[in-house]
């Protein structure tokens, strides 16, 4: 997608030569929603007999071998499953990534909004500068502001018995802070979308669902955590189509994630190193 001001221009982009699936296959539509139904199920299984159980087998754990060891074991876990789930789609579907794209350019609204974004001038450079700041660095200085009201820190859903309790253990989460950024944003905002709109040719549709099953899988922290999930996927979704760039979301996921692994572990709660 073509940058403008680092906004997205409105050019439509070209369907790639690579990729398994192709929009001009005969019943490519009935043969992505077949994949579909089989990524959800598996998904949903492994969420409810495996994550649901395993968290909360993982909130009665006192010793910290017993945790790094539930951490290395979900850091594993993420890197095959999502990993692999996430590399095996793109491959998949990679052709109707600049179809979702080329959609979401024909909307109203992101029309209207790229042109007032653009007559800003000079300010518009101002404006992003701003949001980046936002985003990526206010953040962590409220953090240090709240150094000595820890137990004000806000958490989205039921995730305060993941916050790490020593060096080790933050070293671990600064991993599995990574390993999500990365293939979760290449798996909910890259492929599963494109998947979606080879399916049912409507990217407002694959967007939604999209964010939908994101946060679902995140049901072993409660309604709160669902809920929750689901706004900041569709914070990461805007990002990646505002941008045009998967990177610049996954930048800001694993600065979320570090936010509860690594920042507020070392400094609001100032955790010491492993005995």
């Amino acid at each position: 997608m073509l940058l403008v001001r680092g906004l997205p221009a409105t050019e439509p982009r070209s369907t790639p030569d690579w990729g398994v699936l192709s929009p001009d296959l005969p019943n490519v539509s009935w043969v992505l929603v077949a994949l579909f139904v089989g990524l959800l199920a598996f998904l949903g299984i492994r969420a409810r007999r495996k994550d649901r159980r395993e968290y909360q087998r993982f909130k009665r754990y006192h010793s910290t071998a017993r945790r790094q060891a539930m951490y290395a074991k979900w850091l594993r876990e993420s890197f095959a499953v999502f990993g692999g789930l996430s590399l095996v789609l793109l491959v998949l579907v990679w052709q109707f990534i600049p179809l979702v794209e080329n959609d979401v350019n024909g909307w109203d609204w992101v029309r209207s909004t790229r042109s007032w974004y653009e007559s800003l001038g000079w300010l518009s450079t101002a404006l992003t500068v701003l949001l980046a700041f936002i985003i990526l660095v206010l953040p962590v200085l409220l953090l240090f502001a709240a150094r000595n009201q820890a137990d004000e820190i806000a958490s989205i859903g039921d995730i305060q018995a993941m916050i790490p309790r020593n060096r080790r253990e933050v070293r671990l989460g600064a991993l599995l802070s990574l390993n999500a950024g990365v293939f979760e944003e290449l798996l909910f905002r890259l492929a599963l979308p494109a998947l979606l709109f080879g399916a049912f040719g409507n990217a407002l549709i694959a967007c939604i669902i999209s964010v939908m099953v994101f946060g679902a899988l995140h049901a072993y922290q409660g309604l709160v955590g669902i809920i929750g999930t689901m706004l900041v996927g569709s914070f990461l979704l805007v990002i990646y189509l505002a941008t045009g760039s998967i990177l610049a979301a996954i930048l800001v996921h694993v600065l979320i994630d570090l936010r509860s692994f690594v920042f507020i572990p070392l400094i609001v709660l100032r955790v010491p190193a492993a005995r």
